[in-house]
């Protein structure tokens, strides 16, 4: 004889240690709340088809659930936190994102490894460009705020962007998921979120991993990175080499903080809890700070292969100076005007609350430059008439003789 009472208390015990209201166990298991309240006063029971979602859910099994208790067991993975049948559920889940119609994908989520062909005829000698990312703090702010799939975006174009400068063509991303408790839709919205921008940038999510870490991460907290391959021709390749004197320097422009700097904003935050709701531009200071990392693959494909840039550098921490040193040869140095940059508001706003320095607000954020193109001064109209469809790209500065690889002159106007 089925205890309606005792099931009820086993399910309301589980669901409060998931930390879950009523409502969040009733929208995942696409109930009103009213049959979840039902069943935990012992007033009706669930039906047979939600017996086994609503097990996997709650961490018992159906047998459990219908016992009213948890059976005494032994040491298992499921008693350390894991339930291997909730987790294969979420990564079947996962295969309807994965699919991809990229014919050098050779196999399906399941195997031990991805195969990608990476046969290509028409590259004479072809160099792998391989690179690691992940958001930093700012994907702390988004689990809080609920940015799930925003944050991906910034993950795989922060990616695909610090390739790109290379004259890389982006082919297959590789993401790892680190959690304490895997909640399917929390899962299925990261995975969601990054199979859509490797589609905007021409790529391919292949496979990856999903750890479930209890005794190392904690319930509610999510960790994001990934990995990337790119392909470029040998003799195409941009790593700065080319960059000589009398070239020109072109700021391409960001549409916010990108990935960088969210350390400072969070501190931020802390001190002077009131700037969360300010408006910014008609847009409160989260919706501001969250906006996704610009990608700049789909305005520079165009013009790969013209051999038109010598250089190019992905703004992100250490701002213009510290990114753009990178690619700077040995005896030359880039002048930049700091009048010429064209300031978002949100920085202003940053500067103006926060109390920061000039200097400061240039090593921490990118300050609206989100790229930088070097490239000869015959090439610069060409260059700007492209990018401009995308992105506004204009004059910053020139490539002189020098010991400093960057110099700043000028000050900076911070627009509103």
């Amino acid at each position: 004889m089925l205890d309606n009472k005792k099931m009820g208390q086993l399910i309301a015990s589980q669901r409060r240690k998931l930390g879950w209201t009523q409502q969040q166990l009733a929208s995942h298991l696409n109930v009103s709340f009213q049959a979840v309240s039902r069943w935990e006063n012992g007033n009706s029971i669930p039906n047979v088809e939600i017996l086994c979602d609503l097990a996997e859910v709650l961490a018992v099994s159906v047998d459990e659930i219908l016992a009213g208790e948890i059976r005494q067991e032994e040491m298992s993975y499921r008693k350390a936190g894991v339930n291997i049948a909730y987790t294969d559920a979420i990564k079947n889940d996962m295969k309807k994102y994965l699919k991809t119609s990229d014919v050098r994908v050779l196999n399906e989520m399941g195997a031990f490894a991805s195969l990608y062909d990476i046969d290509f005829p028409k590259i004479k000698h072809p160099v792998l460009v391989l690179k690691s990312e992940e958001p930093g703090s700012k994907q702390k702010l988004a689990m809080e705020y609920g940015y799930t799939e925003s944050i991906c975006h910034d993950m795989i174009n922060h990616l695909v962007n610090d390739i790109v400068v290379m004259g890389a063509r982006p082919l297959a991303v590789l993401d790892t998921i680190i959690c304490g408790h895997a909640e399917k839709e929390t899962i299925s919205s990261l995975v969601k979120g990054m199979a859509e921008a490797c589609q905007n940038n021409d790529c391919s999510l292949v496979g990856g991993e999903t750890s479930i870490q209890p005794q190392v991460v904690e319930k509610g907290l999510y960790v994001l990175t990934s990995s990337i391959a790119g392909i470029v021709e040998k003799n195409e390749m941009i790593d700065g080499s080319r960059i000589e004197e009398g070239d020109v320097v072109l700021a391409v422009a960001s549409n916010g903080l990108h990935t960088n700097g969210y350390s400072l904003v969070r501190l931020l935050m802390e001190e002077k809890p009131f700037v969360k709701l300010d408006k910014i531009e008609g847009e409160t200071f989260i919706e501001k700070i969250m906006v996704p990392h610009r990608a700049y693959y789909p305005a520079l494909k165009g013009i790969f292969g013209r051999r038109v840039i010598h250089g190019m550098a992905h703004i992100t921490g250490s701002g213009i100076a510290g990114n753009l040193k990178r690619v700077i040869p040995e005896g030359l140095s880039a002048l930049i005007d700091l009048s010429e940059i064209q300031t978002l508001p949100i920085f202003t706003y940053i500067k103006n609350i926060g109390g920061i320095s000039d200097e400061e607000m240039l090593s921490t954020f990118n300050c609206g430059v989100g790229l930088i193109i070097v490239a000869p001064a015959i090439f610069q109209e060409e260059i700007q008439k492209h990018i401009s469809a995308f992105y506004p790209c204009y004059r910053i500065g020139e490539i002189k003789a020098g010991k400093e690889p960057v110099q700043y002159f000028g000050r900076i106007q911070w627009r509103k």
